[in-house]
């Protein structure tokens, strides 16, 4: 099972990361969160090193990538996306924890820069949490810290994150903007 991280909102991430590590889950992220949990000493794989592309752009292009998306996207009871995963070299993500750069509260901000609010613009995090939501029944996607708890209970009970949970889970209301999925 594969688990990506990439939040700003730093808390609770490590505790729901290392209860990911402990039951056999590979930790993939990005930027300040990979360097957070690596600091932790969680063992975690780059987002750069699953693309074969480094971050770029001061970190704008980072999680848009087929080898990101396709293993969000794949439908796993579909044998043409479970082929092209194959094809293509793509390893399935089962899990997308993604809280969206903090744009409201920076746009409340009157002494922000326009340029330095722009920078809030969060473009990757709402395609992983998009398209982690549209195959909830395989993508487990959490947005809120607060969901970390139930996440890694549901995950240890018999039979895993019931489909409710699941889709629970991908309809959420978004923290940063209060739009639902």
């Amino acid at each position: 099972m594969r688990a990506l991280l990439s939040v700003s909102d730093k808390t609770g991430v490590v505790s729901f990361a290392t209860s990911l590590a402990k039951a056999g889950w590979e930790l993939v992220s990005t930027g300040g969160t990979a360097k957070v949990l690596a600091k932790a000493g969680l063992d975690v794989i780059g987002i750069s090193d699953v693309t074969g592309f480094p971050e770029m752009m001061d970190g704008r292009v980072k999680t848009l990538h087929p080898k990101v998306h396709g293993g969000i996207l794949a439908r796993r009871h579909n044998p043409d996306d479970t082929a092209a995963l194959n094809a293509h070299g793509i390893r399935p993500i089962d899990l997308v924890a993604v809280n969206l750069y903090p744009f409201a509260q920076a746009a409340a901000r009157t002494d922000i820069a326009v340029d330095d609010l722009i920078e809030e613009i969060d473009i990757g995090g709402p395609s992983l949490v998009r398209a982690a939501a549209k195959n909830f029944r395989d993508v487990l996607v959490v947005v809120e810290p607060e969901d970390y708890e139930r996440v890694v209970a549901a995950l240890g009970a018999p039979g895993g994150p019931t489909l409710s949970l699941r889709f629970d889970l991908a309809r959420h209301r978004d923290h940063a903007r209060g739009d639902s999925v």
